[in-house]
Formats: C-alpha cells, structure tokens, sequence
C-alpha cells in the first residue's frame, strides 16, 4: 500500500486553463503558473490529495513537442514558478505528478536541431527512431524519421539507445531535486518500449521510495503494463468508455462486465491491477457534453469514486462544464477557466457540491481503496456491489433510469448510513430495502462503521439533484420501479429481449430489463478481417493483420462485442497495436 493508492487526483492542463497562447513565442517568461495558488486552495477545500499537472516543459504549442524538459514553458513562467507551485501543493497534503513525454520530442528539442544543422556529422543521429538521410518529411528537410501518429511534428526518440536513456534519467532526477515532484504520468506508454520503462521504474524507486509511474494506455490487456513494464498503474479508458455509454443506452451490463474483467485481470485482487479513472481528460470531451441525460452525472461519478481504482476529475468538469472537440481541435476541451466565475454560478453548484461529498467519502472510507468487489445486484437500469476490506465495508447502488427504483439488495445485517442522502436504513435481516431517486445512488456504511475517518463531509442536504438537459429528448418510457433485486442477470451478457408489451407473468426486473436494440450506422459496421499470415512475425505484419490477429486473441478470452471490435479497428497506429497484440498472455 502506498500514498496512491488511496489518491483523489485533480487533473489540470495548465496552457489551458491559465489561457496561454496556443503557439510559443520564446519570449520573457508570464507568470501564469502563479495563478494557481486560488485554485490549490480550492483543490484541497474539495478533498483532492494529488494533481496530475501538465504538459509543463517549454514546447512548441500544445504542449507535448517539448523543445526543453528542464525549464518550464515561458507562457507558464519560470522555474521559480513551478518549484513554489509543488511546494504550496505539499504543505496542503496534495502530491504532484507531471507529464512524462519521452516517447517523443518537438523539432526543437537541441538534439534534433543538430541533425537539421549537422546531418551525417551530427553525434545525435542515434537519439532519435528511423533516421533515414536519403528520405524526406513533411517539413522538406531532406531526410525521414519515426513519429508520433503520423505527425512529423513529434519525432520519436531511439529508446534503446544508452544516451537517450541516460538523458531522461537525469531529466527525472533534476524533477524530484529542483521540483520535488511525487511521480509521471507517462504520456504514450501504450507505444513506448518495455526496456525503456523498466528503466523509468528504476529510476523512481532511485529518487523517491512512493515514486508514482502511472502510463497512458489505451488499448490492450492492462496487466501487461504493470507487469512487465513495472508501472504502478494504467489509464481506465475500457472503464471511462463504459461510463458513459453505459448510461446513455441504459446498460450497466456494459459497466460491470467491464469492471468484471479488469478485476478479474488482477486476480480478483483490488491492488493487483492498479488503474487510472476518469470520466474525462484532455484528450476526450467532457462528460457532460457525451451524457444523453446530463442527471447521470450523479451515478455515474459515484461509480468512479467507489469502483476499483484512483479516481480522477479533470479541471472544470466538476462543475458539469461542456466541451465537444471541433474539427480535430482538442482546445475547446482545455478551456480558460476563472475559479471566481465558476463558484459564484449556481447553476454549476450541484455539480461541484456532488463531487466535494464523493472525494471526502472516498478519503473518509478506506475499504474503497483497498476492499475486494463483489457485485450484488444487476439490470440494465440499477447495478449494486460491495467494497470490503479489514477497514470496513460499503455498499454502493445506482439507478440510470428516469423514474425511482425500489432495489432490495443481500448485504450484512445491520443498521446503515446512506452518505449522501443522509438517512439510516434498517437491514437488521440481510435486505437493504431502499428506493433510488432517479438518476441518482448512495452508498451505504453500517452505522457503526469504525473503518471511517474523521473528514468534514458536505451536508446531504446541500447536495442539489442534478437537473437533465432540457434539450434531450427521451426515446423511451421511463421504466417501471425494481420490486424484487436479488436475482440479478448474469454481467456477461445483456438480455436482448424484443420491446414490447409485458405479459402478465413478467417478473417487474424482466420489463425493466427490456431494451431496445439499435442496428448500427453503415459509419458503425466494422470491416471484415484479413488473414492472419502464419510466416510473419508482430513487427513484420500491416495495421490490419495486426487488428486481425488481436481480434483472434480477444476471441479466445470470450466473445468480441462490436464495441471491442470497433476499438480495433478505431487503433490505425502500427506500434499501438504491436504492444497490444503482444499484451496478451
């Protein structure tokens, strides 16, 4: 057990929310960074205890083509800034982590420029991936190299070179000596080298014995990540995918066969696959704006704080801002913020209210970080389970449906404490019998909890239900209420009964079951596979013989969704897909 496994992070892209200019000018340092300290203190008011806080390094725009990993972006400030920034941050209880972006570098990063300068002459040519002086980019310098997704803009380092190790070695040493900082966020861990990342965990257990290392990994088989790479954790984006659309279609089978699965990866240990969640970041669009119903914010926010794993909020969206990418461009979702404007609007009250009570239960409740799961109750509309550890237990229940359930659910006998909406129920016999509001949830201790820690909670009372969007139009009748839980369907599978009138001897939980089934858009279909060639290797075969042969291998682990599939084929990068076929056991 260490300090992140019991993390609440607060996720800040700073050139946006300070409101830098998208393009750097390398001129006198603005002392933007210093604007943050309103914000620290809001942060730790909240009950946050870590910040994930990047890009940072002087860079050429968005942030990840650094051009200097040891000096803060002049549109943030200066080093001064950041150092003082890490400090306030620590005398408040909250540790820092930053972005790690090693995979790649900008075109202005030194050892880049001396092979524009130098070309064969240059000492540098084996720093980066790919070199080929008798090809070409799209910048016409004369000679080719090895990128990011395609952008020429990002160029892709030579991890295996004992330089470039040696180099982001140091980089990291000079971090936690003239920051202070607790750990990385490894930007692109989904294509960076294996050897290269062991490395990275040696060095954090060099400089800090509780040094984070947690990668960004979209697809593949999480476990591998942790295990072989020695990260500590992994983004949830199977989970932060779930999330939202599990609400949105009125399937929680979606949600727990998801959380199923990745429990099961960790061999039914609540620490054996550590994992990232979110709702949303700066790479995705805000949660409000991929809800269908945004009163699903509630059960779906107490889910991420609940379910296995460090929960994660990134800046704004916990007062239920909009944000939607547009035409490629992800700053619509980096937006400048004022703390001032955004605490004084009621409107974005219950929002922020909801999430200020969830982090100071999840601090307050330790079996949320470190209990088994164990699901108690499943239909496409209420979804319940358990988190148990020596400390105590919780029970959690979620409703997405658009009228109250009454849900009876097996737990321990005893007295219990809804936390959010603040009233005692009585399941002295084994049944939790309670009615969840619409769209909404809570989380159930025993009376008698000793497991929980002092913390100042909000009042339930101030916790105002979060209104739908006016302009959402509902395609279905509300749902009847659930009478009778116990017997909940299996996680595995969805019911794919036909809609239609309920006949007189369908049970409330089969009615409400039903959903309808939506035949995907022509731009939904996924492709045919390609053959799969027995005589190449991974690193010889094309994207699509990739894409077919991990498909082979998610069909051995259980059937393929067309979700998953439509994951597959949505990943077109070579090196992506290379880990992730070889992420399987």
């Amino acid at each position: 057990m260490a300090w992140f496994d019991e993390a609440v992070f607060y996720h800040i892209y700073p050139l946006g929310l300070l409101g830098c200019p998208h393009e750097n000018s390398y001129g006198e340092p603005v002392h933007r960074l210093t604007d943050l300290a309103g914000w620290v203190e809001y942060i730790a008011d909240m009950g946050f205890t870590g910040i994930y806080i990047g890009p940072l390094f002087e860079s050429e725009g968005h942030g990840y083509e650094t051009t200097d990993y040891k000096k803060l972006d002049s549109r943030l400030g200066t080093n001064e800034d950041l150092k003082a920034f890490v400090a306030d941050c620590h005398k408040r209880g909250i540790r820092v982590i930053l972005d790690g972006v090693f995979n790649h570098t900008g075109r202005n990063f030194f050892a880049f420029r001396d092979i524009r300068e130098h070309r064969e002459s240059s000492r540098y040519l084996g720093w980066y991936s790919g070199v080929n002086l008798g090809g070409n980019n799209s910048f016409n310098d004369g000679f080719s190299y090895d990128n990011w997704g395609g952008y020429d803009l990002l160029v892709r380092l030579n991890q295996k070179n004992p330089e470039v190790q040696d180099y982001i070695a140091d980089v990291i040493r000079f971090w936690v000596s003239e920051f202070d900082i607790d750990g990385l966020r490894l930007d692109a861990a989904d294509v960076l080298d294996f050897d290269f990342m062991q490395m990275l965990a040696r060095v954090g257990s060099e400089v800090k014995p509780d040094f984070y290392l947690m990668g960004e990994v979209i697809h593949g088989e999480y476990i591998r990540w942790e295990r072989d790479a020695h990260l500590h954790a992994v983004t949830n984006y199977h989970l932060h995918k779930a999330l939202y659309s599990g609400h949105n279609d009125h399937n929680y089978f979606e949600i727990a066969h998801t959380v199923k699965r990745l429990y099961d990866m960790g061999g039914g240990d609540p620490l054996g696959l550590r994992l990232y969640n979110f709702s949303d970041n700066h790479d995705v669009e805000r949660i409000v704006s991929r809800l269908s119903n945004r009163a699903h914010f509630r059960p779906l926010h107490i889910l991420l704080y609940t379910l296995p794993g460090v929960p994660s909020m990134y800046y704004g969206s916990e007062f239920g801002i909009e944000g939607k990418k547009g035409g490629g461009d992800d700053w619509p979702i980096r937006p400048a913020l004022s703390l001032k404007d955004c605490l004084a609007d009621d409107d974005k009250r219950p929002f922020r209210e909801l999430i200020k009570a969830l982090c100071h239960i999840r601090t307050s409740h330790p079996c949320l970080s470190y209990g088994s799961y164990e699901q108690l109750l499943l239909t496409n509309r209420q979804y319940a389970f358990i988190r148990r550890s020596a400390e105590g237990l919780a029970v959690v229940a979620v409703n997405n449906d658009d009228s109250p359930a009454q849900v009876n659910i097996n737990v321990p006998a005893g007295r219990y404490k809804a936390l959010i909406d603040g009233i005692t129920v009585d399941a002295s016999g084994g049944n939790l019998s309670y009615t969840l509001p619409p769209s909404g949830g809570d989380i159930f201790v025993p009376e008698d909890d000793g497991g929980s820690r002092e913390v100042d909670i909000v009042p339930p009372s101030e916790i105002k239900p979060v209104q739908p969007a006016p302009a959402v139009q509902q395609t279905q009748e509300p749902a009847p209420k659930v009478q009778q839980s116990q017997e909940s369907a299996p996680a595995q599978k969805t019911p794919e009964q036909k809609p239609g009138p309920a006949t007189d001897g369908q049970s409330d939980i089969q009615k409400n079951a039903r959903e309808i089934k939506k035949e995907p858009s022509q731009s939904e279909k996924t492709p045919e596979p390609v053959p799969v060639p027995s005589s190449k290797s991974y690193e010889e075969m094309s994207v699509e013989e990739l894409q077919s042969a991990i498909l082979q291998k998610m069909a051995k682990n259980g059937p393929v969704t067309d979700d998953m599939k439509r994951s597959v084929y949505d990943n077109v990068w070579h090196d992506s897909l290379l880990n992730w076929v070889k992420s399987f056991n």
